[in-house]
C-alpha cells in the first residue's frame, strides 16, 4: 500500500482481507431501473424523475444520468445501499460512476462535480454507519471512479490518427476534482473501475497519487478493468498480462475485473489475473443483460 498512513477505519478493511473474502455490493443501475426504481417511482424512472424539483426546468435531458439521483432522490440511493448491506456486502460503492467533470460535461453540469461526489459519499456513509450500528461488523464506502465517456488510446478519426477528443492532462485535472471530493467527504477507499482504456486509468491513478502527495492523505485503491468481448482483451487491445503490467507500478490494494462478462466467462480471466498479481484480486461479474423487452435480466 501507500507509504502514507491510512485512516483507522480503512485499516480495518486490510485486517478483514487477511482473514476472509470481502464482499462488494452489486450494480446500481439495474436496481434503479429494476426493483428499487419501480418501488420508489411506481415505474422505471423517466425524465421527470431524474430532474426532480431541483432540475425541473433544466435545459438538457438528464435521463440515464443515474448519479443525479444523489441530488434529486437521495433516499432511493440510500435504500439501495442499505439493501446490499443487508444482503451481506462489506463494501458499497458511491453512485459516482459518471461524476467526474469531464463525464458530467455531457449534461452541462461539470461545475457540480465536487458537490455531487460529496453528496454520494454522505449517502453511502449513512447507510454504512447504520449497518455497523446494527451488528458491529465494519462496512466500507468505496469512492467509485468510472472511465468517463472519452478515451485516449484509440484513434477515432481515420483521417487524423493522432487526434483525440481530450488530453491526458485534462483527464487528470478532471479526476482530481472527483478524487478530492470523495476523499475529503469520507470515502474509506477508492475504486477505479470499468477500465476499458488503460491510458485513461493511468490518468486516474496519476491524479490520485498527486492528490495523496499534496494533501498528505492516503486511502486504499482498488483497480478494476473490463474485458469487452470474446477477444479476451480490453477495448484498447490489452491482454490480462499487459493490463496488469500497465497497472503494476501503482501501490494498489487490489486488481480485478468487472462488467461485460458473467461469472462463467469471467472466471478464466480472474484465474489468469490471480496468477499474475502480487495484490488482492477482485471479481465483479455482470449479472445479466436486458431481455428483448429491455427488462433487467439475471
Amino acid at each position: 500500500m501507500n507509504a502514507r498512513p491510512i485512516p483507522e477505519h480503512s485499516r480495518r478493511l486490510l485486517d478483514a482481507l487477511r482473514e476472509r473474502i470481502v464482499i462488494i455490493d452489486g450494480a446500481m443501475g439495474t436496481m434503479i431501473f429494476g426493483p428499487a426504481g419501480k418501488t420508489f417511482f411506481g415505474h422505471r424512472p423517466d425524465e421527470a424523475d431524474y430532474r426532480g424539483e431541483r432540475f425541473k426546468t433544466y435545459s438538457r435531458e438528464l435521463k440515464n444520468f443515474n448519479d443525479i439521483f444523489c441530488f434529486t432522490r437521495p433516499e432511493m440511493i440510500e435504500n439501495i445501499h442499505s439493501g446490499y448491506l443487508e444482503a451481506g456486502a462489506d463494501i458499497i460503492e458511491t453512485c459516482t460512476f459518471n461524476a467526474s467533470p469531464i463525464a458530467m460535461s455531457h449534461y452541462g453540469m461539470e461545475n457540480l462535480a465536487a458537490d455531487l461526489n460529496a453528496a454520494a459519499v454522505q449517502i453511502a456513509k449513512r447507510a454504512a454507519v447504520r449497518a455497523m450500528e446494527k451488528d458491529g461488523r465494519p462496512r466500507f464506502v468505496a469512492g467509485a471512479i468510472g472511465p468517463t465517456n472519452l478515451q485516449l488510446s484509440i484513434a477515432t478519426d481515420v483521417n487524423n490518427p493522432a487526434w483525440r477528443p481530450t488530453t491526458f492532462d485534462a483527464i487528470v485535472d478532471s479526476y482530481t476534482v472527483q478524487v478530492k471530493a470523495l476523499v475529503e467527504t469520507g470515502a474509506d477507499l477508492l475504486l477505479v473501475e470499468t477500465i476499458f482504456d488503460t491510458l485513461v486509468a493511468k490518468a486516474a491513478l496519476f491524479s490520485i497519487q498527486k492528490y495523496f502527495e499534496k494533501s498528505g492523505r492516503a486511502l486504499p485503491v482498488m483497480i478494476s478493468g473490463t474485458i469487452t468481448d470474446a477477444s479476451n482483451r480490453t477495448l484498447s487491445g490489452q491482454t490480462m498480462e499487459a493490463f496488469y503490467t500497465s497497472m503494476s507500478h501503482f501501490p494498489m490494494l487490489s486488481i480485478g475485473l468487472n462488467c461485460a462478462l458473467g461469472p462463467q466467462q469471467m472466471r478464466p480471466h480472474i484465474e489468469e489475473l490471480s496468477g499474475l498479481s502480487e495484490h488482492y484480486v477482485s471479481c465483479y461479474p455482470n449479472a445479466g443483460l436486458p431481455d428483448a423487452l429491455a427488462e433487467t435480466g439475471f
